[in-house]
């Protein structure tokens, strides 16, 4: 009864246009239209997880259960979206260990876990550079950049250096006409991938005007669209407002790192904005009750400006809560999780631009090295395990909601259609004798 007042009250709060459904597409890609992530013609949510180290962990095949098992228990909490590197730059395990030349089984490795992620139904967002030294990142470039005679001053070169950019475009080339192993998929034309992302959390210090990062994503998101025109494509920003909105700058956490939410979201081959919130991080130094004050707050304007200075969805890409953190508690992270949740629904219930979250990580049994604070293991009982499934449940049931919805529509328009002389003859009661 509650799941039918529910549907009722969607049917009279939400305009009937936010939900216009196409009956061709049924590709089994992830769109856009508007405000809203669509998948074959009807709204899609993401409730979903990070889990940066799959691609590292299935490149040994003795390894390759933990990802199943990641999968598999995702799948029975309702997860339905990953996102992952598909990266590795220099260093021990290099998917890239030279600009240009790459280590075949690592590349299975992300053959293997865009296999088992179709397997169990999850949509994937793959990374193609770490603005961090994490698995190389921009310095690595840099460096293999000045290895080969070029004067760089700065990591930031990354973003400005023709040679650098060169070494970039090359593997977006190689990641995206990537032949799958596994699936005889090439990946630019597997549905399995949700996204693209141009860099993990891009960060550009050495010029806080926002000119250089707002360059380079248009540059890059060109390339991207350029060679696959199936997947949509996020640029990987955490979220911090620039120099087209000064207003808002002020919601920032005290960072000035470059970035421009508004204006880089706006580029015209960016489908969709994400943001980015560790209040535990940005504002360590606050009590737990200003930290979820300023996650709603951050979320309520980011959620807003996607939907009427964007005009396109957004995802949460990343938030959780350490249990490393003084004072930790199970509830704390409870209420983080809660408080994003329940600002995804809110958005979601209304046709608003919110198209879900990814909370950061997700671990499996035997993965005690890659604990970084905010891994959970969902095979592991716990209260947040129940938080995750339950939102979810929510989701699922918003979208079966619209796409009911959507169905009477349609049928609706076509039964109007042929009451109307579908068929060229004007249907009449019949009055008199």
């Amino acid at each position: 009864m509650k799941h039918f007042a529910l549907a009722f009250l969607l049917a009279i709060l939400v305009p009937q246009e936010c939900f216009h459904v196409s009956v061709e597409a049924t590709d089994d890609f992830v769109r856009t239209r508007g405000i809203h992530f669509m998948l074959n013609g009807y709204p899609f949510y993401a409730n979903g997880f990070n889990a940066y180290w799959l691609m590292y962990t299935a490149s040994d095949p003795s390894q390759r259960y933990k990802v199943s098992n990641a999968f598999r228990e995702a799948t029975s909490h309702g997860l339905t979206v990953a996102r992952t590197w598909a990266f590795s730059d220099g260093g021990y395990g290099a998917l890239q260990y030279s600009p240009g030349f790459y280590n075949e089984q690592m590349f299975r490795g992300l053959d293997f876990v865009i296999s088992e992620a179709r397997k169990y139904r999850i949509k994937l967002i793959l990374s193609l550079v770490n603005n961090y030294e994490n698995f190389g990142g921009k310095k690595q470039y840099v460096n293999w950049a000045r290895s080969h005679g070029q004067y760089l001053t700065s990591d930031d070169d990354f973003f400005r250096s023709p040679v650098v950019k060169g070494y970039y475009i090359n593997h977006v080339k190689t990641v995206l006409n990537r032949y799958n192993s596994f699936t005889g998929v090439h990946y630019k034309d597997d549905p399995t991938i949700m996204a693209w992302e141009l860099m993990n959390e891009p960060r550009c210090t050495s010029d806080p005007s926002g000119r250089t990062i707002q360059v380079w994503i248009r540059e890059m998101a060109s390339v991207v669209k350029y060679i696959d025109r199936n997947h949509l494509l996020e640029a990987g920003l955490e979220g911090f407002y620039g120099q087209s909105t000064p207003q808002r700058k002020r919601l920032n956490p005290g960072f000035d790192v470059g970035t421009d939410f508004i204006a880089n979201n706006r580029i015209a081959n960016i489908d969709f904005a994400t943001v980015h919130c560790y209040p535990d991080q940005w504002v360590s130094s606050s009590s737990e009750q200003y930290q979820v004050s300023f996650l709603n707050n951050w979320l309520s304007a980011h959620f807003a400006d996607a939907e009427r200075a964007i005009r396109k969805p957004i995802m949460v890409g990343e938030f959780g809560k350490s249990f490393k953190d003084s004072g930790y508690s199970t509830y704390q992270r409870d209420e983080v999780f809660n408080s994003v949740y329940y600002k995804i629904y809110l958005s979601a219930k209304r046709g608003g631009a919110a198209g879900g979250a990814l909370f950061w990580q997700l671990l499996t049994e035997g993965m005690e090295s890659f604990q970084d604070g905010y891994g959970i293991t969902l095979g592991q009982s716990s209260s947040t395990a129940n938080v995750i499934a339950r939102q979810s449940h929510k989701l699922f049931l918003i979208r079966k909601i619209f796409g009911r919805l959507a169905d009477a529509r349609r049928w609706r328009r076509e039964r109007g259609f042929s009451a109307s002389g579908g068929n060229g003859r004007r249907r009449h009661s019949h009055i008199g004798n």
